[in-house]
Parts: C-alpha cells; structure tokens; sequence
C-alpha cells in the first residue's frame, strides 16, 4: 500500500463518531496542502473498517457518488448536523485533528 494512503488511513481512524474532517484538511495534516485529490483517491481504497462516511468536501458538501445517500444516512445516524441546503454544518461538526 502507499504510504500516503496509510497516512491518510491513519488520521481517518482517530475522527470521534459525529465529527468530519474535510479532503483538504487531511492534506494540510499530512504537510501537503494541494494534495485534497490525492486523498481523495487514498478514500477509493478505504479499508471498510474505517469511518469512510467523515469526510467531506470543505463546504460540507457530501461526495460519494452512488453512496451519497449512504454517507449522509450515517452521519445523521452519528449526530452530525446539516444545514438547510443539505451540506453538514462544518461550523459545528468539523475535527480539527
């Protein structure tokens, strides 16, 4: 496996259940601020066991595709709150790591 991808595994398994963490954000925690895309691949591999469903684009939207729908079912089901327009309330649910 990759080392950034580890990386990346390892801060999404300290995230506390009804936090989220956004792409960018686990970039700038691993030293590589433009690297949002890359962890967004390491995210394509993600071993099942970690919480998948916590991060979020920096706006709250939620990203996934076909498991969108999913995603935002599981957050609600952690506590994490959404904004009128559907995007989770970054301002009150955001880890900071």
């Amino acid at each position: 496996m990759d080392r950034f991808f580890e990386q990346v595994y390892a801060i999404l398994a300290q995230i506390p259940k009804g936090q989220v963490i956004s792409y960018g954000q686990i970039a700038r925690l691993l030293g590589y601020p433009r690297a949002a895309r890359q962890v967004g691949r390491a995210m394509r591999c993600c071993p099942e066991n970690l919480p998948w469903q916590r991060v979020v684009m920096s706006d709250g939207s939620i990203a996934g595709g076909v498991f969108a729908e999913k995603r935002r079912a599981m957050l609600k089901d952690e506590g994490v709150t959404f904004l009128p327009d559907g995007r989770v309330d970054m301002s009150k649910n955001s880890w900071l790591g």
